[in-house]
């Protein structure tokens, strides 16, 4: 367990999963591209409304299972036997939820046609449709177990394969049949996706083999529902209040204002992504594995901690120094208007960066009051109360005040809340290195308003270059630190 949370581990997990986020955003802008070549704006928009489509009814038909499948596997994971009998109950119960998925789209099929596209003439492709969502639910799932293992090398293989071979055989059906081959081309993916994560599964565990769900696993199956109904409460909330904030901007301002700012917010996860999705496939099985000790769990969070200044501070200052260069390669000119709030939101990451390790407690403890308190309820309002304040009050570049206030607040109340609940505490190393990537992301900032271009943009570039060899200068001592720590132990 003490190698597992090593800072060698954390940043090894953290650049594996950061790389394959890389390469699947590669792979989304490289399919994106030949949907734009061979289906034209049409296509697009048809695409883009089935895969809003499947991605819906997936995430009600999991019953938000998949955190809750992390959480349980990851504590089940330190015996051998209960691990495989529990993969073993996750695999029943992920094919219900795929097969209640499908029948979603088959018997609502014209229904959804008529809703989506305002007539009948998509029932057919609504029905293959279930296909996709049955392989989707299906491999979230199984990718669920294999993070709670903490599948780390296998996890990273089965995605980085699996979304390159639904790319290759994928576009040949846009090129082949047009608009018609979208949701085939949606099956081949998904499947290309539960195939290869399926595989990576059998290698990693020996299966159980039982019939039904047997009376003994009755409890676990009703907590991990109870965690799967919080988790989908919370989403429900949150896609309410990010759709009440876009209907906010689209009547009080423009649809143009709602572009750009939509906009920004697709840019700036570009940034942002490498860091929380390896905290989302890493740390919290890791987290959760130390749940039952305090001391062991502060470790964890503050080490994590630590690795995230040292990362999103760069990641940070490139955004803030590179966003017009963004504009220009993802957009067009009329998003120029756009740079301001995307500076603004490289402080915000920044935040959110840094708080996102507190968040995950809560859960990883099985407080989910508490956890649907602050993500539910708490987060969601403070965010849509804040966003829409500063549009009404400063326009556009009103959201980037807002995103930074909002998780300036989130970082001090989850600090506050996890200190009173399980006595966490800042390590002086977690605190300095806080303090370390909001000043160095600060300063980038404060650059990007001096009026001279020149002078402006070379002080961002020595901004960033510092905070780029002070991140690798440190990040190589607590490697160094780290492998002597191992050497002990062994």
């Amino acid at each position: 367990m003490a190698k597992e949370n090593s800072y060698k581990s954390i940043l090894k997990g953290t650049s594996m999963f950061g790389g394959v986020q890389v390469f699947q955003i590669l792979i989304n802008l490289v399919r994106g591209k030949f949907v734009a070549i061979l289906l034209g704006p049409d296509g697009m928009g048809i695409a883009s409304l089935f895969t809003t489509s499947s991605n819906t009814i997936q995430k009600f038909a999991s019953l938000g299972l998949n955190l809750a499948i992390v959480r349980e596997m990851a504590e089940s994971s330190r015996d051998k036997d209960s691990a495989s009998a529990f993969t073993a109950l996750c695999l029943r119960i992920i094919a219900a939820t795929a097969l209640l998925g499908a029948l979603v789209c088959i018997l609502f099929a014209a229904p959804l046609s008529r809703l989506t596209f305002g007539n009948s003439s998509m029932t057919w492709q609504f029905m293959l449709l279930g296909i996709a969502v049955a392989f989707g639910i299906a491999g979230s799932g199984l990718l669920s177990i294999l993070q709670g293992l903490h599948e780390v090398k296998r996890l990273s293989k089965a995605s980085i394969v699996g979304g390159l071979t639904g790319l290759l055989v994928g576009v040949p059906l846009y090129w082949l049949y047009g608009t018609q081959g979208i949701v085939p081309a949606m099956i081949v993916l998904s499947a290309a996706m539960f195939i290869f994560y399926y595989a990576s599964l059998r290698k990693t565990i020996p299966l159980a083999t039982f019939k039904g769900f047997p009376r003994q696993h009755l409890p676990i199956i009703k907590r991990m529902v109870g965690l799967g109904i919080i988790l989908m409460a919370s989403d429900l909330i949150g896609t309410s209040m990010t759709y009440a904030l876009n209907l906010f901007i689209s009547r009080l301002g423009s649809d143009y204002d709602l572009g750009l700012y939509q906009a920004a917010n697709s840019a700036t996860a570009q940034y942002s992504g490498m860091v929380f999705t390896a905290m989302a496939m890493d740390y919290f099985p890791r987290l959760t594995k130390a749940a039952h000790d305090n001391r062991l769990m502060h470790e964890i969070v503050n080490r994590q901690s630590e690795i995230v200044s040292l990362i999103i501070a760069p990641a940070a200052c490139l955004l803030i120094l590179t966003a017009p260069l963004v504009i220009q390669v993802l957009f067009t000119k009329e998003f120029e208007p756009v740079l301001p709030l995307m500076r603004w939101m490289g402080l915000g990451i920044t935040l959110r960066a840094l708080l996102m390790p507190m968040a995950y407690i809560t859960f990883a403890k099985d407080n989910k009051r508490v956890f649907f308190c602050l993500e539910g309820i708490f987060g969601n309002v403070l965010t849509l109360a804040l966003s829409c304040a500063g549009y009404y009050f400063f326009g556009l570049i009103g959201l980037g005040y807002a995103l930074v206030a909002d998780n300036a607040i989130c970082l001090a109340v989850y600090y506050i809340v996890n200190r009173r609940l399980y006595a966490y505490r800042f390590s002086q190393e977690a605190a300095q290195g806080l303090l370390y990537a909001m000043s160095v992301t600060a300063v980038c900032f404060l650059l990007s308003f001096v009026h001279d271009a020149w002078l402006s943009y070379a002080s961002m570039t020595v901004a960033f270059g510092a905070s780029m060899i002070w991140g690798v200068t440190c990040l190589k001592k607590k490697l160094k630190s780290s492998d002597e720590l191992d050497d002990d132990t062994d």
